[in-house]
């Protein structure tokens, strides 16, 4: 296996903010790891243990060849769904009957690879079960762990992350003193944020130090005090501050001291919302891994109008409340855990959490139903990038369903709908493991929903080549649906029956039970299962290769899904049609695959990609074009690899792919083959869809690429530091401020891949070298 397309060197996210301070901290934590396979740093919570993690894991990038890899659990509240966060962070899709556990240890066993599990503390046995099994089976992997507490496993080695320091604020420490100190910084830094030009002067310096003290030199609560200097003065801060200390100073001392002070400095922050504003808090921490206004609007609004809810939650940004995020251009806002968990608290308090609960699992079911009416029409590439944000809120709409009595038969609902995201991601496993927590708390009721929930469960087996599990799921299935003797439950079990049998390696029998009940989806009203059903029958007759027959079925499919704008089922009936044609007519069969592969792009169809891409090596060796045909196959083999998948899912097609790389070996010989395969397998994804459509091979290199997005101010900014210049030095010589020289050079290490002014440096001499070459 291999990641899914991403960067070669992991997934790190890049700082949005300096990292302050910590070098002893990651000097330390570097130390244990290089000793240590398992280092896991503890501490509570704010104190700065993920950000602290991150920094130690870019740092350690040069000694894991396979690189670094950050893997989240605090949206994670299934045990069972360990290793597939494992596996998602790694872009490794779930194509496979193995568990998911073996997936993993197959696939790092040979791997030279840091893995960093943040916020492990409520899944702590499950993860510690996970990282026991991956570090024994895999001997270059080391791990590198966030958690309230210890995993608890041999070998592991515990560092508490400690506060960050600060002076005694008895006015003994000189001014140019405080800049040994990570809080003050800290401080200062984030102040300097919230209100441009605020500096550490001799007039604030005693109350800045004061504000550290109070707050016990944690990272979070000093960040959310210096972020309220937008309102307020410093000595305002410390004041409403200490108050507010005070006040608090009686309750709660069976809890550590520094946990206190958290509660306080969230308590203070919370105090220094207006009402409206506490009232949104409280019940935004409904959503487990944030929002968007859409269902804020619907969930959390309460009697606010669209406009009025909009200010409040620009506001909570504001105040370092809300964390504002964007994806490709969609705009999502979340709490983090700490606020988030005290606003659960609040929720309670108020006697609201149940209805909002209740609330939230109802907007998110009938989010799924508009995206099922919607899912075959132009808005369906946007609907699986949306149900992609919200795994997480329907995750917590599922696991509502099967805790509340009574509820299971909506946990069947919604898991129905999100069959078809789970079979186009390539997320088979968790549709696996939710399709049967659904039935086991639905309990064995003769329903619709049941059936329905049965075939999806069979056909996800299918497609992971677990035929006789699919086979018992069909078998179910059809008993139920005996006992509602409702004909279009029927029709639900045929169709599954004969799906199963193009996997099962049988498609006269797939052909026969598809067309038992054509007319009856021609004449019904559910268009997704009419383009699914005649999409089977093409399948199946192109297996056998009967064109006439296929190319029917193909062209009712497109007839469909043109009309509608879709793609992914559109995508797949051209591959159908090339399918019958490539063996005779390859000339014929390759612009259709290349059409097939532009769609399956579009929407990240990764199984449909990797479908089109391997017919297109088929169709080029078929054509003599063994270069091509041998790229396409590493090509192929990447993608497959990034899906968890051994290769050709439908068994009748496996000789082909076996037929076209002995050709190609046979005709270019060993060597020229493999560096077509290696060159191939380089691809990312993206280049691959280009490669394989339009026949372009990439232009240049990821780094040149890189290196060609900085602007020219960053170009200026390089080449002064290449010349040993301080961020001081070249504010001065370009005139601009430190902080704006800082901002470039960390854009300039993003753009690049590099994580040290040593390899700026290095970079800028090679390409001045490559200048010198070319003008040669």
């Amino acid at each position: 296996m291999a990641p899914a397309m991403r960067g070669r060197i992991g997934n790190l996210p890049l700082d949005l903010t300096s990292f302050v301070g910590r070098r002893h901290e990651v000097t330390e934590a570097r130390r244990l790891l290089s000793a240590s396979r398992l280092v896991t740093l503890t501490g509570i919570g704010g104190v700065g243990k993920t950000r602290l993690a991150l920094r130690v894991a870019a740092d350690s990038r040069r000694a894991f060849d396979d690189g670094v890899w950050l893997v989240e659990f605090g949206e994670r509240r299934d045990p069972q769904l360990a290793a597939e966060a494992v596996a998602a962070a790694l872009g490794l899709r779930e194509q496979s009957a193995v568990p998911t556990t073996q997936i993993l240890t197959d696939y790092l066993a040979s791997r030279k690879m840091l893995l960093v599990l943040d916020n492990c503390e409520h899944l702590i046995d499950a993860v510690a079960k996970l990282a026991e099994a991956l570090l024994r089976a895999c001997p270059e992997l080391r791990i590198l762990a966030t958690s309230r507490e210890p995993l608890a496993i041999g070998g592991e080695t515990v560092f508490r992350v400690p506060p960050m320091s600060f002076p005694v604020p008895d006015g003994s420490t000189p001014t140019r003193a405080l800049a040994e100190y990570e809080a003050v910084n800290l401080f200062v830094e984030r102040a300097g944020a919230a209100v441009p030009g605020f500096e550490l002067t001799e007039d604030n310096r005693d109350t800045i130090l004061a504000i550290c003290a109070e707050l016990d030199g944690l990272p979070l609560p000093i960040e959310l005090a210096a972020a309220r200097l937008r309102a307020m003065s410093v000595n305002q801060v410390l004041e409403r501050l200490t108050d507010r200390f005070r006040l608090l100073t009686g309750g709660g001392r069976a809890a550590p001291d520094r946990q206190q002070t958290l509660r306080m400095s969230i308590d203070w922050s919370h105090d220094l919302c207006a009402p409206t504003e506490q009232e949104l808090w409280r019940r935004l921490s409904i959503f487990p891994r944030g929002f968007e206004l859409d269902a804020a609007e619907a969930i959390a609004a309460g009697d606010l109008a669209a406009h009025d809810l909009l200010d409040i939650v620009a506001s909570l940004v504001d105040k370092s409340i809300l964390i504002r995020e964007e994806y490709d251009g969609v705009v999502r806002y979340r709490l983090l855990e700490t606020l988030r968990d005290y606003g659960l608290e609040r929720l309670h308090a108020a006697g609201e959490h149940d209805a909002l609960r209740r609330r939230h699992r109802d907007w998110y079911q009938t989010l799924t139903r508009q995206c099922e009416d919607e899912w075959i029409g132009p808005n369906q590439p946007a609907w699986v990038a949306r149900l992609e944000r919200e795994r997480s809120n329907l995750r917590d709409a599922l696991e509502y369903c099967m805790t509340k009595p009574g509820e299971a038969e909506n946990g069947l609902r919604i898991a129905n709908v999100l069959y078809m995201f789970w079979i186009s991601r390539g997320l088979l496993n968790e549709g696996r493991l939710w399709l049967g927590r659904a039935l086991a708390a639905q309990g064995g009721d003769p329903t619709p929903e049941r059936v329905k929930a049965l075939a999806a469960a069979a056909l996800l087996a299918a497609n992971q080549g677990d035929v006789a599990a699919g086979e018992a799921l069909v078998a179910e299935a059809s008993d139920v649906a005996a006992r509602i003797g409702d004909r279009e439950t029927d029709v639900d079990v045929i169709d599954a029956a004969g799906h199963l049998q193009i996997y099962a390696g049988d498609p006269s029998e797939a052909i026969r039970l598809l067309r038992s009940i054509l007319d009856t989806v021609r004449a019904g009203r559910n268009r997704l299962r009419h383009v699914t059903t005649v999409l089977g029958l093409a399948t199946a007759t192109a297996v056998l290769r009967e064109r006439e027959e296929t190319t029917q079925y193909t062209a009712e499919v497109l007839d469909i899904t043109s009309a509608h704008g879709e793609s992914i089922y559109r995508s797949y009936a051209l591959s159908m049609q090339g399918l019958a044609l490539w063996h005779d007519a390859p000339e014929e069969a390759r612009p259709l695959f290349e059409q097939a592969v532009k769609l399956s792009g579009d929407v990240d169809d990764l199984l449909g990609t990797a479908v089109c891409v391997e017919a297109l090596a088929w169709t080029a060796t078929a054509t003599h074009d063994f270069p091509r045909g041998a790229t396409l196959l590493g090509a192929a083999d990447t993608l497959w690899s990034a899906a968890g998948n051994p290769g050709v899912v439908i068994p009748a097609l496996r000789y082909n792919r076996e037929e076209a790389r002995g050709l190609c070996q046979r005709a270019l010989g060993d060597r020229a083959f493999d560096a077509a395969v290696r060159q191939g397998s380089g691809f990312t994804r993206d280049e691959i869809v280009v490669f394989a459509a339009e026949g372009e091979l990439p232009r240049q290199g990821s780094a040149e690429r890189a290196a060609t997005d900085l602007t020219p101010r960053e170009q200026e900014v390089a080449e002064l530091v290449a010349q040993g210049l301080t961020n001081r030095a070249i504010a001065e010589q370009l005139v601009i401020s430190q902080r704006t020289v800082h901002g470039h050079v960390e854009h300039v290490l993003a753009k690049l891949g590099f994580n040290s002014r040593t390899q700026i440096a290095a970079w800028v001499v090679e390409q001045g070298k490559q200048v010198e070459d070319d003008a040669v």
